[in-house]
Protein backbone atom coordinates (compact mmCIF):
# COMPACT_ATOMS: atom_id res chain seq x y z
CA UNK A 1 0.00 0.00 0.00
CA UNK A 2 0.99 3.81 -0.35
CA UNK A 3 0.20 6.33 2.24
CA UNK A 4 -3.49 7.63 2.43
CA UNK A 5 -5.46 10.32 3.08
CA UNK A 6 -6.72 10.35 6.88
CA UNK A 7 -10.12 11.62 5.77
CA UNK A 8 -12.01 7.86 4.34
CA UNK A 9 -10.19 6.68 7.86
CA UNK A 10 -11.70 8.73 10.14
CA UNK A 11 -15.29 8.45 8.26
CA UNK A 12 -14.98 5.34 9.13
CA UNK A 13 -14.44 5.30 12.52
CA UNK A 14 -17.20 7.91 12.82
CA UNK A 15 -19.69 6.11 10.96
CA UNK A 16 -19.27 2.60 13.23
CA UNK A 17 -18.27 4.40 16.85
CA UNK A 18 -14.49 3.59 16.87
CA UNK A 19 -11.63 6.00 17.53
CA UNK A 20 -8.34 5.91 15.16
CA UNK A 21 -5.11 6.74 17.75
CA UNK A 22 -2.72 9.43 16.13
CA UNK A 23 0.69 8.89 17.53
CA UNK A 24 3.39 11.58 17.57
CA UNK A 25 6.75 10.11 16.75
CA UNK A 26 10.12 11.72 16.51
CA UNK A 27 12.62 9.28 15.41
CA UNK A 28 12.93 6.37 13.09
CA UNK A 29 12.58 3.82 15.93
CA UNK A 30 9.32 5.60 17.19
CA UNK A 31 7.76 5.20 13.91
CA UNK A 32 8.39 1.10 13.80
CA UNK A 33 7.35 0.72 17.10
CA UNK A 34 3.76 2.61 16.60
CA UNK A 35 3.69 0.72 12.65
CA UNK A 36 4.12 -2.87 13.96
CA UNK A 37 1.68 -2.23 17.19
CA UNK A 38 -0.71 -1.15 14.34
CA UNK A 39 0.14 -4.33 12.46
CA UNK A 40 -0.01 -6.88 15.34
CA UNK A 41 -3.33 -5.40 16.25
CA UNK A 42 -4.63 -4.45 12.46
CA UNK A 43 -5.56 -1.45 13.11
CA UNK A 44 -5.69 1.75 10.79
CA UNK A 45 -3.03 4.28 11.80
CA UNK A 46 -2.24 7.76 11.63
CA UNK A 47 1.49 8.86 12.48
CA UNK A 48 2.10 12.39 13.43
CA UNK A 49 4.87 14.64 13.33
CA UNK A 50 5.31 18.20 15.20
CA UNK A 51 6.33 21.19 13.89
CA UNK A 52 9.48 20.92 16.24
CA UNK A 53 9.89 17.18 14.06
CA UNK A 54 9.90 18.38 10.79
CA UNK A 55 12.46 21.54 11.17
CA UNK A 56 14.46 18.65 12.98
CA UNK A 57 14.48 15.55 10.76
CA UNK A 58 12.80 17.21 7.54
CA UNK A 59 9.73 16.69 5.92
CA UNK A 60 11.12 14.25 3.15
CA UNK A 61 12.80 12.47 5.51
CA UNK A 62 9.82 11.81 7.54
CA UNK A 63 7.34 11.18 4.07
CA UNK A 64 9.94 8.43 2.90
CA UNK A 65 10.33 6.83 5.98
CA UNK A 66 6.20 6.83 6.86
CA UNK A 67 5.98 5.77 2.84
CA UNK A 68 8.15 2.54 3.52
CA UNK A 69 6.29 1.53 6.36
CA UNK A 70 3.22 1.83 4.25
CA UNK A 71 4.59 -0.19 1.41
CA UNK A 72 5.36 -3.07 3.43
CA UNK A 73 2.20 -3.23 5.51
CA UNK A 74 -1.21 -3.73 4.35
CA UNK A 75 -2.59 -1.90 6.87
CA UNK A 76 -4.02 2.09 5.77
CA UNK A 77 -1.28 4.63 7.55
CA UNK A 78 -1.96 8.45 7.08
CA UNK A 79 1.02 10.79 7.78
CA UNK A 80 -0.19 13.97 9.83
CA UNK A 81 1.56 17.32 10.20
CA UNK A 82 0.07 18.39 13.66
CA UNK A 83 -0.44 21.78 14.82
CA UNK A 84 0.83 24.25 12.23
CA UNK A 85 0.75 27.66 12.14
CA UNK A 86 2.23 28.78 9.07
CA UNK A 87 1.44 28.12 5.53
CA UNK A 88 4.42 27.51 3.52
CA UNK A 89 5.14 24.70 5.40
CA UNK A 90 1.95 23.07 4.92
CA UNK A 91 2.16 23.77 1.40
CA UNK A 92 6.11 22.02 1.70
CA UNK A 93 4.75 18.77 4.10
CA UNK A 94 1.78 18.02 0.95
CA UNK A 95 4.97 18.50 -1.23
CA UNK A 96 7.00 16.10 0.70
CA UNK A 97 4.02 13.58 0.30
CA UNK A 98 2.29 13.92 3.52
CA UNK A 99 -1.21 13.09 3.29
CA UNK A 100 -2.98 15.11 6.08
CA UNK A 101 -2.39 18.48 7.78
CA UNK A 102 -3.68 20.80 10.60
CA UNK A 103 -4.16 24.36 10.43
CA UNK A 104 -4.12 25.89 14.02
CA UNK A 105 -5.29 29.45 13.57
CA UNK A 106 -7.80 28.83 17.16
CA UNK A 107 -5.38 32.08 18.40
CA UNK A 108 -6.73 34.04 15.78
CA UNK A 109 -10.51 35.66 16.18
CA UNK A 110 -13.33 33.38 14.13
CA UNK A 111 -13.42 35.20 11.34
CA UNK A 112 -9.62 34.47 11.09
CA UNK A 113 -9.21 31.05 11.79
CA UNK A 114 -12.11 30.68 9.09
CA UNK A 115 -10.14 32.42 6.64
CA UNK A 116 -6.65 30.73 7.15
CA UNK A 117 -8.59 27.08 7.40
CA UNK A 118 -10.37 27.61 3.97
CA UNK A 119 -6.96 28.88 2.29
CA UNK A 120 -5.33 25.52 3.35
CA UNK A 121 -8.81 23.45 2.26
CA UNK A 122 -8.72 24.88 -0.83
CA UNK A 123 -4.72 23.69 -1.51
CA UNK A 124 -5.07 20.19 0.09
CA UNK A 125 -7.88 19.20 -0.82
CA UNK A 126 -7.24 19.66 -4.61
CA UNK A 127 -4.53 17.27 -3.51
CA UNK A 128 -6.22 14.70 -1.80
CA UNK A 129 -5.00 15.51 1.58
CA UNK A 130 -6.94 15.71 4.81
CA UNK A 131 -7.49 18.71 6.65
CA UNK A 132 -8.21 19.40 10.65
CA UNK A 133 -8.54 22.71 12.54
CA UNK A 134 -9.08 23.14 15.85
CA UNK A 135 -12.00 25.88 17.60
CA UNK A 136 -11.91 27.08 20.52
CA UNK A 137 -8.24 26.43 22.45
CA UNK A 138 -6.58 23.22 23.84
CA UNK A 139 -4.50 23.98 27.06
CA UNK A 140 -0.76 23.11 27.61
CA UNK A 141 2.14 23.07 25.69
CA UNK A 142 2.48 21.37 22.26
CA UNK A 143 5.94 21.84 20.59
CA UNK A 144 6.37 25.44 20.40
CA UNK A 145 2.78 26.28 21.69
CA UNK A 146 1.65 27.16 25.29
CA UNK A 147 -1.67 28.09 26.15
CA UNK A 148 -1.97 28.28 30.14
CA UNK A 149 -5.27 27.08 31.84
CA UNK A 150 -6.78 30.45 32.29
CA UNK A 151 -6.36 30.97 28.40
CA UNK A 152 -8.13 27.67 27.29
CA UNK A 153 -11.74 27.92 26.39
CA UNK A 154 -13.95 25.44 25.18
CA UNK A 155 -15.30 25.15 21.31
CA UNK A 156 -19.23 26.60 21.08
CA UNK A 157 -21.03 23.98 19.40
CA UNK A 158 -23.09 26.81 17.19
CA UNK A 159 -19.64 27.93 16.09
CA UNK A 160 -18.27 24.77 15.44
CA UNK A 161 -21.32 24.19 13.06
CA UNK A 162 -20.24 27.34 11.37
CA UNK A 163 -17.08 27.13 10.61
CA UNK A 164 -17.74 23.54 9.54
CA UNK A 165 -19.95 25.21 6.69
CA UNK A 166 -17.93 27.85 5.68
CA UNK A 167 -14.62 26.12 5.50
CA UNK A 168 -15.21 22.63 4.09
CA UNK A 169 -12.73 21.48 6.72
CA UNK A 170 -12.99 17.72 6.88
CA UNK A 171 -12.08 16.94 10.51
CA UNK A 172 -12.46 19.28 13.59
CA UNK A 173 -10.69 19.30 16.79
CA UNK A 174 -12.88 21.38 19.35
CA UNK A 175 -11.63 22.30 22.37
CA UNK A 176 -13.43 20.51 25.19
CA UNK A 177 -11.59 20.55 28.18
CA UNK A 178 -8.47 17.92 27.61
CA UNK A 179 -4.97 19.60 27.37
CA UNK A 180 -1.49 18.86 25.91
CA UNK A 181 1.01 16.87 27.75
CA UNK A 182 0.57 14.76 31.04
CA UNK A 183 -2.59 16.03 33.60
CA UNK A 184 -1.33 17.65 36.63
CA UNK A 185 -4.89 16.12 38.17
CA UNK A 186 -8.18 14.53 36.81
CA UNK A 187 -8.80 16.45 33.63
CA UNK A 188 -12.29 17.95 33.32
CA UNK A 189 -13.57 17.00 30.06
CA UNK A 190 -17.21 18.65 29.02
CA UNK A 191 -18.90 15.71 27.76
CA UNK A 192 -21.78 17.60 27.33
CA UNK A 193 -20.16 19.98 25.10
CA UNK A 194 -19.03 16.84 23.24
CA UNK A 195 -22.06 15.79 22.65
CA UNK A 196 -23.74 18.94 21.28
CA UNK A 197 -21.16 19.35 18.79
CA UNK A 198 -21.29 15.96 17.43
CA UNK A 199 -24.99 16.41 16.63
CA UNK A 200 -24.29 19.72 14.84
CA UNK A 201 -21.33 18.38 13.04
CA UNK A 202 -20.97 15.23 10.75
CA UNK A 203 -17.44 15.51 10.34
CA UNK A 204 -14.80 13.55 12.18
CA UNK A 205 -13.94 15.04 15.51
CA UNK A 206 -10.29 14.58 17.22
CA UNK A 207 -9.38 13.98 20.63
CA UNK A 208 -6.51 16.39 21.58
CA UNK A 209 -4.49 15.57 24.54
CA UNK A 210 -4.79 12.20 24.65
CA UNK A 211 -1.76 11.18 27.05
CA UNK A 212 -2.77 10.27 30.53
CA UNK A 213 -6.66 10.75 29.82
CA UNK A 214 -8.34 7.36 31.98
CA UNK A 215 -9.39 4.66 30.12
CA UNK A 216 -13.10 5.05 30.76
CA UNK A 217 -13.47 8.71 30.37
CA UNK A 218 -11.45 7.84 26.92
CA UNK A 219 -14.16 5.54 25.89
CA UNK A 220 -16.69 7.66 26.84
CA UNK A 221 -15.24 10.28 24.56
CA UNK A 222 -15.38 7.71 22.02
CA UNK A 223 -18.74 7.02 21.98
CA UNK A 224 -20.02 10.44 22.02
CA UNK A 225 -18.01 10.72 18.74
CA UNK A 226 -14.48 11.56 18.71
CA UNK A 227 -13.02 9.45 15.79
CA UNK A 228 -9.39 10.56 16.28
CA UNK A 229 -7.31 10.99 19.43
CA UNK A 230 -3.45 12.38 19.61
CA UNK A 231 -0.79 10.76 21.35
CA UNK A 232 2.11 12.49 21.94
CA UNK A 233 3.63 13.30 25.31
CA UNK A 234 3.16 9.39 27.32
CA UNK A 235 4.71 7.71 24.12
CA UNK A 236 8.15 10.45 24.47
CA UNK A 237 8.09 10.03 28.07
CA UNK A 238 8.01 6.08 27.77
CA UNK A 239 10.62 5.67 25.05
CA UNK A 240 12.64 8.32 27.04
CA UNK A 241 12.54 6.25 30.29
CA UNK A 242 13.47 2.92 28.75
CA UNK A 243 16.32 4.58 27.34
CA UNK A 244 17.53 5.94 30.59
CA UNK A 245 16.94 2.61 32.50
CA UNK A 246 19.58 1.08 29.76
CA UNK A 247 22.15 3.33 31.11
CA UNK A 248 20.86 3.35 35.21
CA UNK A 249 22.00 -0.29 34.57
CA UNK A 250 24.84 0.23 31.82
CA UNK A 251 26.35 3.54 31.91
CA UNK A 252 28.68 2.81 29.88
CA UNK A 253 26.61 1.48 26.96
CA UNK A 254 27.79 3.22 23.68
CA UNK A 255 26.05 0.85 21.30
CA UNK A 256 22.58 2.74 20.39
CA UNK A 257 20.89 -0.58 19.41
CA UNK A 258 21.24 -1.51 22.93
CA UNK A 259 19.60 1.36 24.49
CA UNK A 260 16.97 1.56 21.21
CA UNK A 261 15.85 -1.69 21.05
CA UNK A 262 13.91 -1.70 24.83
CA UNK A 263 13.03 1.89 24.50
CA UNK A 264 11.10 0.47 20.70
CA UNK A 265 9.31 -2.36 22.37
CA UNK A 266 8.43 -0.70 25.38
CA UNK A 267 6.99 2.13 22.77
CA UNK A 268 5.15 -0.47 20.63
CA UNK A 269 3.30 -2.34 23.76
CA UNK A 270 1.75 1.35 24.69
CA UNK A 271 1.07 2.13 21.10
CA UNK A 272 -1.06 -1.11 21.11
CA UNK A 273 -2.72 -0.82 24.34
CA UNK A 274 -4.25 2.26 22.96
CA UNK A 275 -5.46 0.87 19.53
CA UNK A 276 -7.16 -1.30 21.26
CA UNK A 277 -8.44 0.97 24.15
CA UNK A 278 -9.72 3.30 21.03
CA UNK A 279 -11.30 0.28 19.22
CA UNK A 280 -9.01 0.10 16.14
CA UNK A 281 -7.95 -3.19 16.84
CA UNK A 282 -9.58 -5.12 14.36
CA UNK A 283 -10.51 -2.22 11.95
CA UNK A 284 -7.39 -2.25 9.15
CA UNK A 285 -8.85 -5.31 7.59
CA UNK A 286 -12.19 -3.07 6.54
CA UNK A 287 -9.75 -1.30 4.07
CA UNK A 288 -7.62 -3.83 1.98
Amino acid sequence: MTLVSSTPLLQHARANGYCIGAFNVHTLEMLQAVVEAAVETDSPLILQSTVGTVKHLGPDYIAAAAQTAAKLHKIPIALHLDHCTDFSLIVQCIRAGYTSVMIDASHSPFEENVEQTRKVVEVALAAGVNVEAELGKVGGVEDEIVVGEEEATLADPEECERFVELTGVPTLAPAIGTAHGIYKGEPKIAFDRIEQIAKRVSVPLVLHGGSGIPEDQVRRCVSLGMSKMNIATELRNAFSEAIKKVFAENPEENDPRKYMVPAKETLKQLAMDRMKLVGAAGQASNFR
